[in-house]
């Protein structure tokens, strides 16, 4: 069974190739390092959503491209589809508790400095 990082690190290089971009040519019009890109490349890292919009802006490709995959003879549609909603779904429940704990430090922050004044 083929995780999800495999599928985008695949799809991301092959569609970089494809427009005739270098890392380092994509990530100055992407505006990120050319290291964030070698680490989307070797599986190192996985974007979050709205890095993966941007990249695909970039590519000319809509940002499900980046997940499609041909067909395993070795794994079904909806079993490949059921893994990448999962993984999607842990990918909003994350940015969801990072955005709680923002806004949790940020009320710590004002409260602090009004009793400060």
């Amino acid at each position: 069974m083929r995780k999800i990082r495999d599928v985008l690190a695949e799809n991301f290089k092959k569609n970089r190739r494809l427009r005739g971009f270098t890392q380092e040519q994509l990530a100055e019009k992407a505006e990120v390092s050319s290291h964030y890109v070698a680490m989307v490349e070797t599986r190192k890292t996985f974007p979050k959503p709205e890095m993966l919009e941007r990249f695909a802006k970039t590519l000319g490709i809509e940002p499900y491209q980046l997940f499609t995959v041909e067909n395993d003879p070795n794994e079904s549609d909806e079993r490949l589809h059921k893994k990448i909603v999962t993984e999607m779904k842990h990918m909003a429940i994350d940015i969801k508790q990072i955005v709680k704990e923002t806004v949790r430090e940020t009320i710590h922050e004002e409260c602090n400095y009004r009793k400060k004044r």
